[in-house]
């Protein structure tokens, strides 16, 4: 009865996949590849809201003409990715001194290349909160 069981949950898995790769195109907009993750979704009680989401292995960035995704857990607010631009802001600053300075990310009051390592740190990832290079 349990083998019974296991065949019918891969035969109803494999149905899923495959109707809903065919459910992915639309015009001009191909969805190559898929992944079947956790669930999540949003829960509310008086003034609290609550969004929680379970299982997201495939973390990582996409970006694509105009448009930009980040999959795994949230970046939090709008999509940000530190990339070539925060770099570009960053050597603007390089070795500048004082206070309230973008570029200074470890705030020490110098761009120095102790800030650079934390940048190197993000880059590529999504922009942390408050991120001071956008």
């Amino acid at each position: 009865m349990k083998y019974r069981k296991m065949q019918l949950t891969l035969v109803f898995c494999v149905l899923g996949v495959l109707l809903s790769a065919e459910a992915q195109t639309a015009g001009d907009y191909i969805l190559e590849w898929s992944t079947i993750d956790g669930g999540g979704g949003t829960g509310t009680g008086g003034q609290y809201v609550l969004t929680g989401t379970i299982g997201q292995p495939d973390a990582a960035g996409s970006t694509g003409g105009d448009y930009k995704l980040l999959g795994g857990f949230w970046p939090g607010g709008p999509l940000c990715m530190v990339e070539l631009a925060d770099l570009a802001l960053f050597a603007s600053y390089w070795l500048d001194e004082g206070f309230n300075l973008p570029a200074d990310l470890n705030s020490d009051e110098v761009v120095d290349l102790y800030d650079f390592g934390l940048l190197a740190n993000h880059w590529l990832g999504a922009c942390p909160y408050n991120w001071p290079l956008r």
